[in-house]
This record gives structure tokens, sequence and C-alpha cells, in this order.
């Protein structure tokens, strides 16, 4: 993990930082180009949608590099969906994935959240359940019409 990392609020000028580094993380899983042309609107991220205050993007910074972000979005009174999470993919698996997920549990957890859901990639299955969640069923991509994606709950109490 790099040796300094800071979170900081992602600001629409984060945009199309954000949307390259979501790119380039799912495209590490050694998907195909037709697959990624499929998920191009899924993982670009909108000045829009960082200026929605029901979401809650936070980058998190190293050296003044963003290394990884997540967005958190509420679904319910008490429950948030993390509707995005990605690290970039030169430091996958150096403890940036696990601390993004701490702070957006201990985030929605402030924001009155009691259980954090996740629709994830299946290569994240193993990720999500050592970070606590737990595999609560499946939910159609929204990107590829019948492919369905593992969904977790992680409980916050």
């Amino acid at each position: 993990m790099p040796s300094k990392v800071c979170f900081r609020r992602a600001s629409p000028d984060d945009h199309l930082t954000l949307s390259q580094l979501a790119f380039r993380s799912k495209a590490s899983w050694g998907y195909s180009e037709s697959f990624m042309r499929a998920c191009r609107d899924e993982l670009t991220v909108t000045e829009a949608q960082l200026r929605d205050g029901d979401r809650h993007c936070f980058i998190a910074d190293s050296n003044g590099l963003a290394v990884g972000f997540y967005a958190l979005v509420r679904s319910s009174a008490d429950r948030y969906e993390l509707d995005m999470l990605f690290v970039a993919p030169e430091i996958m698996r150096a403890g940036i994935g696990k601390v993004l997920v701490e702070h957006a549990k201990q985030h929605a957890k402030a924001l009155g959240a009691r259980c954090m859901v996740i629709q994830g990639d299946p290569n994240a299955t193993a990720f999500y359940g050592a970070a606590g969640a737990v595999l609560v069923g499946e939910r159609e991509s929204a990107s590829i019409p019948g492919r369905y994606l593992p969904e977790f709950a992680i409980d916050l109490g």
C-alpha cells in the first residue's frame, strides 16, 4: 500500500479521472473489448453524479494521485449501496481496497445506515467476503442483459 493515503470528497472536476480509473480497474480482470464497451456507461462517473447531494463519493489519494475511490448512494432510510469501488490496477492487492471499504462502512454508518449493499463483480467475491460482506443473492447487470452479478450485504449494526 502507498505509504500515505488521504481521503477527500470527489468534486465534479474529478469525473474524468474517476471514469478512467474505473475503466482501467474493471479491464484488469481480463474482460474482452466488447464486454468493456458494454460496461462503458456504467463505469462512467459524470459531473452531475458528483454534484448529487445523495451520492457520497470519496477518493483515496496518495501523493496527489487518485489510487482508488468509492461511491455510496442511499437506497432507503437505513440502507446505502456501495455503488462503485475501484482501485488502480497497479496497486491492487496492496490494501487500498480494504481501506476504501472500511471508510465507506464508517461513512455509511455516520449517515445512519444499518446495512450496506453491494452488487459486486464475480471476481471480487472473496474480497467482499473478507470485508465482512455476506452473499444475499444476485441482481441483473445494468450493462449486460441476462448477466447476473452477486449481491452482498454488510451489517453495520
